[in-house]
């Protein structure tokens, strides 16, 4: 196939799989900051359980896509060898207080704004205008001077990636593949004991089906721009990956993609640009959240509830678009794309998103 065809298959295929994990989210519920405000709010553990469900689906299928050689995630940016954890640390936990204070964090406005929430318009447009900053800009030089520096390089260890994998493999001698295979089973094993033990949500087929498709389709992301989006650029005889703004292997994330649709849609004859992956993966969920909310007649436009309410959404539009890019990922992007593989950066990077919703909801509540 010509470089546009492969392109084309993988920007499709991109916004197919993000138009049924926006419908499905929309149907469900599904909220990462939701299920972190019910358990601190009401000890109501739920989506919560949904969340981790659709993180050890998204595990497994990555795994067996990467132990099958059908994908190479030694080369996403997840799998690395420096860890910058400095970035990953503080970048995380401004995400998290920002979607707090944002009400949702970059998955869910994307749905909110399907529904018809203009409220949510306004906080993605200042999220992708802090994002590209922070790729390209003013907060871009903070981050690449200050935060980035700090980091370990894994690799002056003798570790050939950042996978759990991998520190397994060191530390036992397991052959790559062994290693990988027994790390992936031990954190889907803990995650489905903790998940699967309560009846409430095993019977809850919504939510246990619902969390099974949004993690397949994380995993299908990974095909779909791995194996499907990798081949032979005609004109250079090299092997890349197409229709990726990285030009390397992803999944579903919408921080920095966001941020790639503000510059398309404001250098749109620019013709080095088009719509990529991940532009087509946030528009999919869009859609798909559209789709539902016309079909079950739940479409409402929404504003700012008052001036108090808009501020607080600015600003943590502003706190998403710098922490999202500076930690790598979302609730989505580092929260159930970057911990299938394994990566220790996205553990470390989900740990703090969590750490720094609690704490703003602790905030919150503190009167």
């Amino acid at each position: 196939m010509s470089a546009a065809e492969m392109t084309s298959w993988v920007v499709w295929g991109g916004f197919a799989l993000a138009f049924v994990f926006g419908l499905v989210a929309s149907k469900t519920n599904f909220c990462t900051m939701g299920a972190i405000s019910d358990v601190i709010n009401m000890e109501h553990w739920g989506r919560m359980r949904m969340w981790l469900l659709a993180i050890a689906v998204a595990i497994v299928g990555t795994t067996w896509l990467s132990f099958s050689s059908q994908i190479d995630l030694d080369k996403s940016f997840y799998q690395r060898p420096m860890l910058s954890w400095l970035s990953l640390v503080v970048g995380g936990l401004l995400f998290g207080v920002g979607m707090t204070m944002a009400g949702g964090c970059a998955n869910r406005n994307l749905i909110r704004l399907g529904a018809g929430s203009l409220r949510s318009l306004v906080v993605l447009t200042f999220m992708g205008i802090s994002a590209y900053m922070t790729l390209k800009g003013l907060f871009g030089q903070w981050r690449a001077s200050f935060l980035d520096p700090v980091a370990i390089d894994l690799a002056a260890m003798g570790l050939k990636n950042q996978s759990l994998g991998a520190f397994l493999g060191q530390a036992t001698g397991l052959p790559a593949k062994t290693a990988l295979l027994v790390s992936a089973a031990i954190v889907t094993l803990l995650l489905l004991a903790f998940v699967l033990k309560d009846e409430r949500f095993r019977t809850n087929m919504a939510q246990v089906l619902g969390a099974i498709v949004l993690g397949a389709m994380v995993v299908a992301a990974w095909y779909v721009s791995g194996h499907i989006g990798f081949g032979e650029n005609k004109d250079t005889l090299e092997m890349l990956y197409f229709g990726t703004n990285s030009r390397t292997i992803e999944s579903l994330s919408f921080v920095a993609p966001t941020a790639f649709s503000l510059e398309l849609l404001m250098l749109w004859t620019d013709k080095s640009l088009g719509i990529s992956f991940g532009i087509a993966c946030a528009l999919g969920v869009v859609l798909g959240s559209l789709v539902w909310s016309v079909s079950k007649k739940t479409f409402r436009w929404e504003g700012f509830a008052s001036l108090e309410d808009l501020r607080n959404q600015l600003i943590g539009a502003v706190l998403m678009g710098f922490g999202g890019v500076t930690a790598t990922g979302c609730t989505v992007g580092q929260g159930i794309s970057g911990v299938s593989t394994l990566a220790l950066g996205s553990f470390i990077a989900l740990a703090s998103i969590i750490g720094g919703s609690v704490a703003m909801l602790k905030w919150q509540l503190r009167d």
